[in-house]
Formats: structure tokens, C-alpha cells, sequence
């Protein structure tokens, strides 16, 4: 995708398109999904190797993604907790709990990030 820039596109997961939002910016990721009640879609933070819950008000699955955008990890996180920095990510992908194992995002897996057409 070249320089990472907040916004949307579209995450692709196999055959499956999924809204995403892009948090590339410092503002963009502190803020994340803080304040939220959901989330339609995925965010993607960028750069990112961790991620904390704090102040969330639902639980969600997170997933570390490498350079190359292939899965590292997916975990569930409930409100309130702090996730470890992940060796290797270098993106996290975060969605409602439950949705990633829908999805068929696993360790190993390989996603793409579409920005919206022109």
C-alpha cells in the first residue's frame, strides 16, 4: 500500500471484503476505538506491535500483523487490559471480539489492505 495515511478502505481476507478504518497517524492511533461503542469493520493501527484496552467499552479481537501483512497472532482482549509488544508486527488489526475467528483471520493467514477506489 506505500506510505501508510489515516482513512478507509477495505480489508481482504480470502474471498471476503471487510470495511476498515486506517490509523496511521499518532492522534489517530492513541485514539482508536477509546469512546466507541463498536466497531463496523476492522481499524488498522500502523505502526503498531501492542495495544492496551483501557477505557474500551467492549472486548476485541486484535491481531499482529507483520510487514508483509501475514498474521503473527489473535488474541481476545476484555476492557481494561494491556497486551505485550508482539516481536516481528508491525500493525495491529482490532475488531469486534468474535469477528476475527468469523473471518478466518488465524496465525499464519495473510491479509490485504485496499484503499478506497479513486
Amino acid at each position: 500500500m506505500g506510505r501508510w495515511r489515516d482513512g478507509t478502505g477495505t480489508l481482504r481476507v480470502g474471498a471476503t471484503d471487510i470495511p476498515l478504518e486506517v490509523a496511521a497517524s499518532y492522534r489517530a492511533r492513541t485514539r482508536g476505538l477509546l469512546g466507541r461503542d463498536g466497531v463496523a469493520g476492522a481499524l488498522l493501527l500502523t505502526p503498531a506491535s501492542s495495544v492496551h484496552t483501557f477505557g474500551m467499552r467492549f472486548a476485541i479481537d486484535v491481531a499482529y500483523l507483520d510487514r508483509r501483512l501475514t498474521v503473527l497472532a489473535v488474541r481476545t482482549m476484555r476492557p481494561g487490559r494491556l497486551g505485550l509488544p508482539r516481536p516481528r508486527a508491525r500493525h495491529v488489526l482490532e475488531a469486534e471480539a468474535g469477528a476475527m475467528e468469523r473471518w478466518g483471520i488465524r496465525a499464519g493467514a495473510r491479509v490485504a489492505v485496499h484503499p478506497p477506489a479513486a
